[in-house]
């Protein structure tokens, strides 16, 4: 009966000693240490549950010692943990394992130990922390968590994670409250759409928004962004970089002072110093400002674009108001002639070019056209002297003196300039009708440009002057429409549209369509002009080899000796004209059907016929440099 009344009156006495800690007013501690720091009831610590209360002094201070399942409340916040030690006078408590603090129902810390400031409101926790706020979790093994500012700081390492991302680094401060973090030192970011590393970022785990203020690399599985300035919104996909970041892939780079950025439709836009680079095909593009697509491979340059085809010692540089380029998905129809059985020659095996393709079963005048379209500069001379009348005059130009006219040099198959006609084996209609054509079927990328307004091209063999222009990597043909020019050395090629064609990025062949006309200056004076409805020049080692003028065709030119003594003009018209040329010499011309002209000293050539009908020196317009190209 004695034990039991003791045991009441202990409890008793625990629950007014409760009451009274309770009701204690700010300031009531005795202790020097904390008479300095007025407490009030918002800080004050309060006892909610123990298994076991116990007290112990030490130094002149009082502790209370709380084990098992123990509880504390200040404000809206509560601690739990096994056991707590808590000092009343210095508003501080001590806890150990498994520690839980419940911050207003809106920020959740865990740890095994704990040391709280109760007056600073400041906790200093060890040992498996982790912090959640609902967006995310950081981990660490050392936090101090400021529940003031529902601020959390770690200097030696922690690990964030929401529900795409995970973000580690060395040091961190996260703001529970606005949902933003500060992190320094190794910092890197992991999600499934891509991965980032930095020394310092800027981070909001609520509207997944990362803000760089140095070196950053992003990795989004499509290509490389180097940035340290901007923003990345990581949920939208939408960016702003800034001090020069850069955008690269396995086939292009991009750069410019400033770039927005749609990582989810790869759409771009750039301003400052704008570079762009196909990597795979050797060709750059600067500007002022542009719009690009990283997906698709397409870009828009504008403000004094230059375009820059790589070649091995004569780059080629283009211009205009604007310039547009892109890649085009290509599907190629090789027929496979395997099934001839030998009934056809390697020569005659054959391809569709450009975008035609043969049908199933090709028809005998189908594959003829196809077999016979000259293979080059060589055949097209070979089909015009294999139908040249025979009184067709040759004039060669190496002797000193005019030579007789030839007759019958057409007609030798054997001769030193190879003037043989070219024959092609065709199988009979019959086998042919036999051939089983199979497709096989090739999907290439090609990459094609477009200019637009006061379009101009420099290189140090060739430069020329549009006012549009198109070319595909296809076919590596330059088209130049409206007003196009063209000078080669001291040639000028006018035309109402000019189709360059090229072969490992060196002049190959040009056509000039309709109103054709090549001008090359001797000196001050005299001007060798050839003209006609069409204009075919053929280059070998990317210098002229031969020129063909077709329909109303005429041409002056003026002689030299040895001496370079000029001996004479020498004016013809014909239906066809071919000049050939030996070390970028002329060397041979001749005039097909219906010639007609005559030679003339070179004081004496009649002054309808020093310049041909819409003769027109462009000198002026030619870019002589590449720094011309915006004058």
């Amino acid at each position: 009966m004695n034990t039991r009344i003791r045991l009441v009156l202990s409890v008793f006495s625990l629950l007014l000693f409760h009451l009274a800690w309770a009701q204690q007013k700010p300031g009531a501690a005795s202790s020097p240490l904390s008479s300095g720091q007025p407490k009030d009831s918002i800080r004050e610590v309060h006892l909610i549950r123990s298994d076991i209360l116990k007290f112990e002094k030490k130094d002149s201070v009082e502790l209370q010692l709380l084990v098992g399942n123990a509880m504390l409340r200040q404000g809206n916040t509560f601690f739990n943990g096994d056991s707590i030690i808590m000092n009343k006078q210095q508003n501080i408590i001590e806890v150990f394992g498994n520690i839980h603090i419940n911050d207003a129902d809106s920020v959740n810390v865990y740890s095994q130990y704990l040391i709280y400031y109760g007056n600073t409101r400041i906790a200093h926790l060890r040992k498996n922390v982790k912090l959640s706020d609902g967006k995310a979790t950081l981990t660490t093994e050392a936090l101090e968590y400021d529940l003031n500012t529902k601020t959390g700081t770690y200097l030696d390492g922690g690990k964030i994670v929401t529900s795409t991302s995970t973000l580690t680094s060395k040091e961190g401060y996260y703001y529970a409250d606005t949902k933003d973090a500060y992190f320094r030192k190794k910092v890197n970011l992991i999600d499934p759409e891509y991965t980032m590393a930095t020394d310092t970022l800027l981070y909001n785990a609520n509207t997944q928004i990362a803000t760089f203020v140095s070196p950053t690399t992003i990795n989004d599985g499509k290509s490389i962004i180097r940035t340290s300035d901007g923003y990345y919104d990581m949920n939208k996909g939408l960016a702003n970089f800034g001090k020069r970041p850069v955008i690269e892939d396995s086939t292009q780079y991009i750069t410019a002072d400033y770039i927005q950025f749609n990582k989810t439709t790869g759409e771009g836009h750039a301003e400052g110093n704008f570079v762009y680079i196909d990597t795979a095909q050797g060709v750059t593009l600067l500007s002022e400002k542009s719009d690009f697509n990283r997906d698709t491979k397409t870009v828009l340059a504008t403000g004094k674009p230059v375009m820059i085809i790589k070649q091995d010692n004569d780059s080629l540089f283009i211009t205009g108001d604007s310039l547009y380029s892109g890649i085009k998905m290509d599907t190629l129809y090789v027929k496979d002639s395997s099934s001839f059985a030998g009934s056809l020659s390697p020569q005659t095996a054959f391809f569709p070019q450009h975008d035609s393709t043969l049908p199933a079963e090709a028809s005998k005048d189908t594959a003829m056209q196809r077999l016979e379209r000259p293979p080059r500069a060589e055949a097209v001379k070979q089909q015009i002297v294999a139908n040249a009348p025979i009184d067709a005059p040759i004039i060669s130009l190496t002797d000193s003196t005019l030579l007789p006219l030839v007759k019958d040099s057409l007609h030798k198959k054997d001769n030193s300039d190879s003037l043989a006609t070219h024959t092609i084996a065709l199988p009979g209609a019959d086998t042919f009708k036999e051939i089983k054509v199979r497709d096989i079927e090739r999907i290439d990328s090609v990459r094609f440009f477009r200019a637009f307004h006061h379009v101009r091209i420099f290189s140090d063999s060739m430069q020329a002057v549009c006012d549009s222009m198109f070319f595909s990597g296809r076919d590596s043909i330059f088209r130049l429409y409206t007003n196009p020019i063209v000078w080669a050395k001291e040639s000028q090629i006018t035309g109402d549209t000019i189709y360059l064609y090229t072969k490992n990025k060196k002049p190959d062949h040009i056509e000039v369509l309709e109103n054709a006309f090549s001008i090359s200056r001797s000196n001050d004076s005299f001007y060798n002009q050839l003209k006609g409805n069409v204009i075919n020049g053929f280059f070998k080692d990317g210098d002229i080899d031969h020129i063909m003028a077709k329909g109303s065709a005429e041409s002056l030119y003026y002689l030299q000796d040895n001496d370079s003594a000029y001996t004479g003009a020498n004016y013809a018209q014909a239906d066809l004209i071919n000049l050939y040329f030996i070390q970028k010499e002329l060397d041979k011309i001749t005039w097909l059907y219906q010639v007609k002209g005559g030679f003339y000293p070179v004081t004496q050539v009649p002054e309808e016929r020093r310049r041909f009908k819409n003769f027109k020196w462009e000198d002026a317009r030619r870019p002589k440099t590449r720094m011309e190209l915006f004058e």
